[in-house]
């Protein structure tokens, strides 16, 4: 049997002890994009398949406007791991440098990735080509602007906002901002604040695009009637598919694009954690319920569903789950990153596999056969997910 990732018991692992390693408010583990990184961080291809051929030649558009490519790269573990190791920098550089060789054009940063240090790994990975693709950052977080100190809890004031893309300009060696999201809605800030802000920024050439990660349904609306919100980016993949009871048909309705973080399953979905996988300390995945030592068995029926599919259409899990991502809608692009570069070619592979209509109803109906037992993220995660921002007095 696999351990990948530990061998040790979760036992001594508590809430408690994950908090006060920051993992909350640092980019890490707990915030978008982080969760897809482990696939790459972990993942290892259990099919014996060939892999699909790794040039991105699809395109898409984000909010009918941004044109991206169809599979893009989630950097924040480029600086530190899950489990704290920091890799190479020059490495992430080439890791950089060659999704971009394969076609990639979408990259997927955050200021609270660090804090700061991916951006400034992104800006000195895409120099060379800076023009030529679609840089996306997040802001949000509570992180002081001179020391890049986390402080507790949410920040979306304008004014500190402004503050914070001027530093993001820097570190990413930029003039503008693609497409910045604000990472989580802040419960103390209207909306209206945060858009009009967001259009202002537009109106001075700083941001070319806005997006929300994980809002509320009622603060998507309220922000696209000020400006069009051009994406939304929630978690979504085969283990959590959320979205598409409510977010996704609300992105159809006003025309916003959807960018899943996490469409690996933070790691699950390629095929390599099993049964007896237990997580190092500090991985947010040891104290997800669904990855516990009583859900991760039955689980792990989705992982042979895509084990099969791999096999039929010669390719790895991992390729069968974003393309079946790429499936769902012409406007959904998947971010999944990865610190090595055999899974940054895997991933790629995604862009040309293809579901005909019949295999897409096949694989939709033995999907729906399999209930995953377990909720996506511990409690203190998931109340940042799905908030409100307050009425504009």
């Amino acid at each position: 049997m696999k351990h990948s990732i530990n061998n040790k018991s979760e036992g001594n692992i508590s809430r408690r002890n994950i908090i006060k390693t920051g993992l909350l408010l640092a980019g890490g583990a707990l915030l978008p994009s982080a969760c897809q990184t482990s696939a790459g961080a972990t993942g290892t291809n259990t099919s014996s398949s060939k892999p699909q051929e790794t040039k991105v030649t699809g395109r898409r558009k984000l909010g009918g406007k941004l044109e991206v490519s169809s599979v893009g790269i989630g950097v924040q573990n480029m600086s530190r791991k899950y489990t704290t190791e920091v890799p190479s920098r020059p490495e992430m550089h080439n890791i950089i440098r060659t999704a971009f060789d394969r076609g990639v054009t979408f990259y997927d940063a955050a200021e609270a990735y660090g804090p700061h240090e991916v951006e400034r790994i992104l800006g000195e990975g895409v120099a060379p080509f800076r023009n030529k693709v679609v840089i996306c950052s997040k802001f949000g977080w509570n992180i002081d602007q001179n020391t890049g100190q986390r402080l507790p809890g949410l920040n979306s004031r304008p004014d500190h906002v402004r503050n914070v893309v001027e530093g993001m300009l820097k570190r990413l060696h930029t003039d503008r901002i693609d497409l910045l999201y604000q990472h989580r809605v802040d419960p103390a800030v209207p909306i209206e604040d945060v858009a009009g802000l967001m259009k202002d920024l537009m109106n001075e050439g700083k941001v070319l695009h806005y997006g929300l990660s994980e809002p509320g349904l009622q603060t998507v609306r309220r922000a696209h009637a000020v400006h069009p919100v051009t994406a939304i980016q929630n978690e979504y993949s085969l283990i959590w598919r959320g979205p598409e009871n409510d977010v996704i048909p609300l992105c159809e309705e006003l025309g916003i694009g959807f960018v899943p973080w996490s469409p690996l399953g933070v790691g699950f979905l390629t095929g390599a954690i099993d049964a007896n996988t237990r997580f190092a300390p500090g991985d947010i995945r040891g104290i997800e319920p669904r990855f516990s030592p009583e859900n991760l068995p039955h689980n792990l029926a989705l992982v042979d569903l895509v084990k099969r599919w791999g096999a039929q259409k010669g390719a790895t899990p991992t390729q069968i789950s974003l393309a079946w991502l790429l499936a769902q809608k012409p406007w959904i692009v998947p971010i999944p990153g990865t610190t090595q570069m055999a899974h940054l070619l895997e991933n790629n592979g995604a862009d040309a596999v293809r579901f005909t209509p019949d295999e897409i109803g096949q694989f939709n109906t033995e999907l729906a056969k399999i209930e995953i037992k377990g909720e996506r993220l511990p409690q203190m995660v998931l109340q940042f997910s799905g908030v409100e921002a307050p009425l504009k007095k």
